[in-house]
């Protein structure tokens, strides 16, 4: 957990907790981007063209009938919008939420030719989702079952994505969970502001309730489990493990107090249960360019943090957050410094007092370089964001990996197949992902459609 600091004046003191009072807490980790009322989702959604052979579809990674579901919408069958959405992709409702529609299937949108407002495909998937979804029963029953057992590690969306479909097919599945609750992404490591916690809960319990998947939390590969215990006891072995290594700055200071991963504080923040109990600074810094950079610091920026700078060594374009997510940092409050990299952070009593950073440029070939010429920026917190590594202790047993890896990562094919027999593999950890929930999503079921066909083929043979 994080630690609060000292409130007196010692060194630390400008990071504490309970800058806001509760209504400030409430207002500011409300979901940023309001509801469509039905009113708006049936205007939205007979702007639609419902066009034949869809761009909007070839976006998605999942392939979800769009003008399907938005058809439906626009004729007030909102509980078939939902059905058409969660044929493909059973995490459409958090999807909705953390997707950056605005690169993919909005941005494929023919409306955007005509008078550049592509349709909100996000929103009104999320008005389907949250209006349609039924109360009391899953959307889709379980085949007879087949009396084959696939396990599961990791409970994220990818992992999730494979045990629900898995499930239909009439399989049992083991869902191994290293970490405390499911969710992956979805519970530590998105904005609150985007997916609230209590809505990751209910989603989760939404997705399990189709029945034949057992959770075993507190279960981490490598330590609890074994690879190859799991292909002896199991007819096959989906892993889902995500990336769980972060990068580090490598200059000097880096183990000064208040200097904090973004991902760790983001899983603080997603669990906590009172916002006002969480320490930030008064003065906070990010380094980093893609969405967990922008992430911690709009919610350093709503936690009470009076000054939010994030520094990425690069311009905006070659950032990984999409240019949507960098104006919305900016409407609240963090400035974007681009062109400069971190080259030593000082402190003084063992806490953070400033960051030194070198501005950069590209040589001729392309290359960034330093310029010799350097800034500084006061901070008592600051935030390393710079990107997440797989880590491969998991998969390896003395001193040798146990299936390929390729870039880092585990290497498979389209279908999540690794260069193990009967281990298949999907989501971030995965070499060439997208790393995008939506399309861990998609090679979770890819995955189970895939182990489906091969357990069957055995079954006929």
């Amino acid at each position: 957990m994080v630690k609060q600091h000292d409130p007196s004046g010692a060194p630390g003191a400008d990071i504490r907790a309970g800058r806001l009072d509760r209504a400030g807490y409430a207002t500011n980790f409300a979901a940023a981007v309001p509801d469509l009322d039905q009113q708006a989702a049936l205007v939205e959604a007979n702007r639609c063209y419902f066009c034949y052979d869809a761009p909007c579809i070839e976006a998605c990674p999942t392939g979800i009938d769009i003008p399907g579901f938005i058809r439906k919408i626009a004729t007030e069958n909102t509980a078939g919008a939902a059905l058409r959405i969660y044929e493909q992709n059973i995490f459409g409702g958090s999807c909705a939420r953390v997707c950056p529609t605005e690169i993919l299937c909005e941005q494929s949108c023919v409306r955007n030719a005509e008078e550049g407002k592509p349709i909100p495909i996000g929103l009104l998937q999320r008005y389907a989702t949250d209006h349609g979804t039924p109360a009391n029963q899953h959307p889709f029953g379980r085949a007879a079952a087949t009396g084959r057992r696939i396990a599961v590690v990791g409970g994220g969306p990818a992992g999730l994505a494979c045990a629900h479909r898995l499930a239909m097919h009439g399989h049992a599945v083991t869902v191994f969970e290293a970490k405390p609750a499911l969710g992956g992404l979805n519970s530590y490591g998105v904005a609150e502001y985007k997916v609230p916690h209590g809505y990751a809960g209910r989603e989760i319990d939404f997705v399990l309730g189709i029945g034949g998947i057992t959770v075993e939390t507190g279960k981490a590969l490598g330590r609890d489990i074994r690879l190859e215990d799991l292909r002896r006891g199991f007819d096959a072995v989906f892993l889902g493990l995500g990336l769980g290594g972060v990068k580090a700055l490598d200059c000097d200071g880096e183990n000064l107090q208040g200097v904090m991963n973004a991902v760790d504080y983001i899983a603080d923040l997603r669990q906590v249960k009172d916002f006002s109990k969480l320490p930030v600074g008064r003065r906070v810094v990010v380094i980093g360019g893609g969405n967990t950079a922008i992430d911690i610091a709009i919610q350093s920026k709503r936690l009470g943090a009076e000054e939010v700078t994030l520094v990425y060594r690069r311009g905006a374009a070659a950032m990984s957050a999409t240019g949507h997510e960098q104006a919305f940092a900016q409407e609240n409050g963090v400035v974007i410094r681009h062109w400069a990299r971190p080259l030593r952070l000082e402190g003084a009593g063992g806490a953070l007092r400033q960051a030194v950073f070198e501005y950069t440029r590209l040589d001729s070939a392309g290359r960034l370089q330093g310029t010799g010429e350097t800034f500084a920026l006061a901070a008592d917190m600051l935030f390393k964001a710079i990107g997440q590594t797989f880590v491969p202790d998991p998969v390896r047993e003395d001193g040798r990996d146990l299936l390929v890896l390729k870039d880092g990562r585990i290497a498979a094919d389209t279908d999540g197949r690794t260069s193990l027999d009967g281990v298949w593999a999907g989501g971030d950890c995965v070499a060439g992902g997208q790393d995008l929930t939506v399309a861990a999503v998609e090679g979770g079921k890819r995955a189970a459609e895939a182990i489906d066909r091969v357990l069957r083929k055995k079954a006929a043979a």
